[in-house]
């Protein structure tokens, strides 16, 4: 079975030891590098093409929402899949967690938070889904999108049918493909079907770009 390849960046060396424990007690789960500060985070990305970094978001010499951008802008300059990125944070609704969802993150995990939590967290950014709890949605995009404005739906918002609208509606608003499914009377492969082809329809990384783009647009999420 090919595991998911998880790279580790943070500055704490004693914390890195400490999550590299954990995920290699997973069969599914593998380390394939650690970084101690932003850049050299950037060069483990092009160098093991992880399909998950832990970036922590206050680091020496480049921090992680620079490094963020920088990776993802990496792959995608390279033509090769960008990894997942899991923002770790001290605090809740920390400012540089949602600059970091805003730069491309996939989602923020407390470094506080169950180990159970974390493993889980790394499977579901992995399947392309988002990792923030519904209960924070407001709060954190509030932060994303803060002094950024609301701006007009762009035309690829248009190419959307009426069902993939109220999808997107409900997925904005943090529901999961289950909750989605149980709401509208589909089964969770309808859902994700749906979900895959309004993020691409959109130009979208995932679910967490998904709930910004609401947000920034004003088109219903988080209410």
């Amino acid at each position: 079975m090919t595991g998911i390849r998880v790279a580790l960046v943070d500055d704490q060396a004693l914390f890195r030891g400490g999550v590299r424990m954990l995920v290699e007690s997973q069969p599914d789960l593998s380390v394939v590098g650690e970084a101690a500060d932003g850049i050299a985070a950037v060069d483990l990305a092009a160098a093991t093409r992880p399909d998950v970094m832990l970036m922590d978001v206050r680091m020496p010499l480049l921090d992680g929402i620079q490094a963020t951008e920088r990776i993802l802008a990496g792959a995608e300059r390279d033509g090769r899949r960008a990894p997942r990125v899991l923002v770790l944070t001290t605090f809740d609704l920390d400012e540089n967690a949602a600059s970091a969802i805003r730069a491309g993150a996939s989602g923020f995990v407390l470094k506080d938070a169950d180990p159970e939590f974390l493993l889980a967290a790394i499977r579901t950014v992995h399947q392309g889904n988002q990792v923030i709890a519904a209960s924070a949605t407001r709060e954190l995009f509030a932060q994303v999108t803060r002094g950024s404005g609301r701006r007009p739906a762009p035309e690829s918002w248009r190419t959307l049918t009426p069902r993939e609208r109220e999808i997107f509606a409900l997925a904005a608003r943090g529901l999961s493909n289950g909750e989605i499914a149980a709401s509208e009377f589909l089964s969770e492969a309808t859902v994700k079907t749906h979900v895959s082809r309004i993020l691409a329809k959109l130009g979208l990384r995932d679910r967490v770009q998904l709930v910004v783009f609401a947000y920034e647009h004003d088109l219903g999420a988080i209410e």
